[in-house]
């Protein structure tokens, strides 16, 4: 249909130049530019009757490329993770049987279970995380 209305176009545009030739003061020349006028409205609305249908399809292509796009990363992603899993696996593997843990590393499990009475500290009056005086008492325990 637009095809049609393009090569009306092209056909009515020629005559208009051709009576613009022979007498450019016709009434001809009037009735030409009023045909045009309407081809051009007519192929306008055919244009954005298509509007529609093309921005469907641009969407469609558009989660296409998003779908592909997500299915790399998905699959980059599951690699890596495998990559992962063998390096903990290498890892553990060459870990020494007989693995002993320095004393000075080891949390001491009395600190956990501390009253609320630390050290001269109220814990309602005055309220501090038993992990962070954990963590105080390590600290002093380095220096």
């Amino acid at each position: 249909e637009l095809k049609k209305l393009n090569h009306s176009i092209l056909v009515n545009f020629l005559d208009l130049i051709d009576i613009l030739i022979k007498a450019p003061d016709s009434t001809k020349r009037t009735e030409k530019l009023e045909d045009l006028n309407l081809l051009f409205i007519h192929m306008h609305h055919l244009i954005n009757e298509f509007r529609p249908h093309q921005a469907r399809e641009t969407l469609r292509v558009m989660m296409e490329r998003q779908k592909k796009e997500r299915a790399q990363i998905s699959k980059n992603f599951e690699t890596h993770l495998n990559k992962v899993k063998e390096l903990i696996q290498t890892s553990l593997q060459s870990l020494p049987e007989d693995f002993s843990f320095d004393s000075k590393s080891l949390v001491k499990t009395e600190l956990l279970q501390a009253s609320q009475h630390h050290n001269g500290y109220d814990m309602e009056t005055e309220p501090c995380d038993q992990l962070d005086r954990m963590m105080c008492d390590i600290v002093d325990g380095m220096g």
